[in-house]
């Protein structure tokens, strides 16, 4: 049993170096392009700024530089477990360029993603592609070693690492300097965890910055509070014109027939008969304003169930994959079950998508969903736009949303909020 038990911890070990080192292999290969170019368009915008150009370039390319550092913020909770915080203040979509343009330069989290994108293309790169090289470059020197060295020597001499290989001798000698390497995979995991934490260090908002995080908390309450109180008014008129106004009716229709009943049997018979059918529409109205504000399969069997019910009954074909362990909190889960409901409501109506998919899971105190639909794409958190109410819905409990959704699909909207 221990022999079955250390072969299966070596194997698990095995499993994440190489997934780590693949990990690696794929953040360095969209690190250096992707900083590089947002550094450099940003720079060519923002020096076209006094010539009027750039106010209407700097906020498309300082929005796109804001969903890269947003798509790092998700790799870095789901594949390092290091959760950075998003903490940009809000600019009106439709404002004129004049005002988007230095709304967007007066942030200072603009500013720290312009400094993070220089370190992302040196030191980041760096950390993110070691894991590839201890782990998958070994490979390449014991394959040197094995007899490879042979067409490498023959079409004019090869280097693997600081290491000529021009003969057996030499090739043996890359093949000790693969395996060397290769002892060091082992902090390929650690590498990676590294990178991102490298990657907190410049994006994730400093001491000094503490004031700024203290009032975008603010805002999310405050837009909290407003939506708490829009709701209560919401849920106040419907019940006045609707089950209030049914009961009123109803009411009338009793008193007639208390009068009809001896002098008109089969009249009051039909108003008994509509009164009974008015108390059933005014019990339905009430369970469908008791199931907007709390769903009962939400209260009564959590959120994996609730948002299966809900896609149950999308036209649209939707899989869901929960992976939960203990609930959250009661209004951690009625936000991740709106949140995911305007989602889903802006996939079908919006993005011409016949496949969805969904997402849940929780790891470390955090509850990570992700939604993704293989529409036309294009769906951007804009303000007074479906996603930007999620946003605010989601800030209120400090959790983060990031937004995918390039044009032509597909697109992935992800969520972490915390689950207390």
């Amino acid at each position: 049993m221990s022999m079955q038990t250390r072969s299966g911890g070596i194997g698990t070990r095995a499993r994440a170096i190489g997934l780590a080192a693949v990990r690696g292999f794929g953040l360095a290969l969209v690190t250096l392009p992707g900083a590089l170019l947002g550094f450099v368009l940003t720079v060519v915008s923002l020096a076209l700024v006094p010539i009027g150009i750039g106010l209407v370039t700097t906020p498309w390319v300082l929005t796109g530089v804001r969903a890269f550092a947003d798509w790092r913020r998700v790799l870095a909770a789901e594949w390092g477990g290091v959760r950075i915080p998003s903490a940009y203040r809000p600019v009106a979509r439709d404002a004129n360029p004049w005002t988007r343009t230095f709304g967007l330069l007066r942030d200072p989290a603009t500013w720290r993603d312009l400094r993070w994108l220089p370190v992302d293309m040196t030191a980041g790169f760096v950390t993110a592609l070691l894991p590839a090289v201890f782990v998958l470059y070994p490979l390449e020197g014991l394959a040197v070693a094995a007899g490879l060295w042979r067409p490498l020597a023959a079409s004019g001499g090869y280097w693997y690492g600081f290491v000529r290989v021009a003969d057996q001798a030499s090739a043996l000698a890359a093949g000790a300097l693969g395996i060397a390497l290769l002892a060091l995979a082992p902090l390929a995991p650690r590498l990676l965890t590294v990178h991102f934490r490298l990657t907190r260090t410049v994006l994730g908002a400093g001491q000094g910055e503490l004031a700024e995080r203290v009032r975008v908390l603010t805002e999310t309450r405050r837009d909290a509070v407003d939506t708490s109180a829009a709701e209560l008014r919401r849920i106040e008129r419907d019940l006045h014109d609707g089950a209030q106004a049914r009961l009123v009716a109803m009411g009338m229709d009793l008193g007639t027939i208390e009068v009809l009943l001896d002098k008109d049997p089969a009249q009051a018979k039909r108003l008994l008969a509509q009164a009974r059918q008015s108390s059933v529409d005014a019990l339905a109205e009430l369970r469908d304003l008791v199931r907007g504000i709390h769903p009962p399969v939400l209260a009564e069997r959590g959120l994996g169930d609730a948002v299966r019910a809900l896609a149950l009954r999308l036209p649209v074909a939707t899989e869901v994959s929960v992976e939960l362990g203990e609930r959250a909190d009661a209004p951690v889960e009625s936000a991740a079950y709106f949140a995911v409901s305007e989602i889903l409501t802006n996939a079908v109506k919006h993005a011409d998508a016949d496949r969805i998919w969904i997402d849940l899971h929780q790891v470390e105190g955090m509850l990570r969903i992700t939604v993704t639909d293989n529409g036309r794409g294009g769906a951007v958190v804009a303000a007074g736009s479906g996603l930007a109410g999620v946003e605010r819905r989601l800030g209120t409990f400090d959790g983060v949303l990031a937004v995918s959704s390039p044009a032509g699909g597909p697109t992935m909207v992800t969520m972490e909020i915390p689950c207390v």
